[in-house]
C-alpha cells in the first residue's frame, strides 16, 4: 500500500510583487503544498528559511542588496532547503544546474514550465527522505551557484588609466556606455572616460543582471534609467539620470524585455 505524500512547505523569495504574486497563485493550485511563505528581499528570506526551515525555496537570483546567490551563502550550502531558482537572465551556471538536475524557472515562463520545475523538486524531495539525506542533491551545483563566477570573469571595477593616473571605476556607477570607434566611453556620473576596449567586449564582462545592451552602440545600467518614453514601431526613448537620452532599438527590445521578466 503507497504512503501518502507528504504535504510541502515552500518560500517564495522575490522582490518584485507581481512575480511574487504570480508564483503564489501558481502554488496554491497545487494540492501537494500545505504552506506558502514569502519574502520580498534576501535579508528576509535567510530569516525565514533559518525560522521556518521550509522544504523548498523558489528563489529569485537577482534582488537589491542580499540577492539570491548572496542567500545561499547566508544560509550555507549544508542549511539551504531544495531550490528551484528563478531569473530573467540565463547566464550565470544555468547548463550546470540541468546537467546537475537543479531546476530552474527563466522569466518569462508559462504555468506547464512551473509544473515541470515542481514535479522534479517533489521527486527529489521524496528521495531525499527516502534517503535521510536532505542535502544530498545537487550540493556542488549550490556551492557553483554561491561562488558565481571566478574572481574577474565579472568586473566590478573597470580599471581606467589616463594622463598618467589610473582609476578604479565602479561598474555599479557607471550610468551608460556609448561605442567611439573601436574603444568605449564610459559615462560615470556626468563624467566621461575612454576605455579600449569594445563595445561588444565590455557588455560580456559586465553583470548582466546591472547592464543590457539597448542599441548597437549602447549598453545601460538598468538601475541608472528613469523612465521610457515610447516612439514609433516599437522603440523607445530611453530617459537616464544623468539627463543622457538615448534610443532603444527594436532589435535590442527583447534583450530590455528579457532582463525585466515584463514586456514593454
Amino acid at each position: 500500500m503507497n504512503q501518502p505524500r507528504s504535504k510541502i512547505s515552500v518560500l517564495v523569495v522575490d522582490d518584485e510583487v507581481p512575480a511574487r504574486k504570480r508564483l503564489v497563485e501558481l502554488l496554491g493550485k497545487d494540492a501537494d503544498i500545505a504552506t506558502v511563505l514569502e519574502a520580498a528581499n534576501g535579508v528576509a528570506a535567510v530569516a525565514i528559511i533559518e525560522e521556518k526551515k521550509p522544504d523548498l525555496v523558489l528563489l529569485d537570483v537577482q534582488m537589491p542588496e542580499v540577492d539570491g546567490f548572496g542567500v545561499i551563502e547566508a544560509v550555507g550550502v549544508e542549511q539551504m532547503p531544495l531550490t528551484i531558482f528563478v531569473t530573467a537572465y540565463d547566464r550565470f551556471a544555468l547548463r550546470a544546474f540541468d546537467e546537475d538536475a537543479v531546476d530552474y524557472l527563466l522569466k518569462p515562463f508559462g504555468s506547464r514550465r512551473f509544473e515541470q520545475a515542481m514535479a522534479r523538486a517533489k521527486l527529489r524531495l521524496q528521495n531525499a527522505k527516502a534517503n535521510a539525506n536532505a542535502n544530498a542533491w545537487g550540493q556542488n551545483v549550490l556551492e557553483l551557484a554561491a561562488k558565481r563566477a571566478s574572481p574577474g570573469e565579472i568586473w566590478d571595477y573597470l580599471v581606467v588609466k589616463a594622463g598618467g593616473i589610473t582609476r578604479f571605476v565602479s561598474a555599479s556607477e557607471i550610468d551608460w556606455i556609448e561605442a567611439a570607434g573601436v574603444y568605449v566611453n564610459l559615462h560615470v556620473g556626468g563624467k566621461e572616460f575612454v576605455y579600449r576596449i569594445s563595445l561588444g567586449a565590455i557588455a560580456k564582462r559586465l553583470d548582466p543582471f546591472r547592464f543590457v545592451r539597448i542599441h548597437r552602440s549602447s549598453v545601460v545600467n538598468i538601475r541608472a534609467v528613469v523612465h521610457l518614453e515610447p516612439l514609433s514601431h516599437g522603440e523607445f526613448e530611453v530617459l537616464l539620470r544623468d539627463g543622457a537620452r538615448l534610443a532603444l532599438s527594436r532589435h535590442y527590445r527583447a534583450n530590455v524585455e528579457a532582463r525585466l521578466g515584463q514586456s514593454l
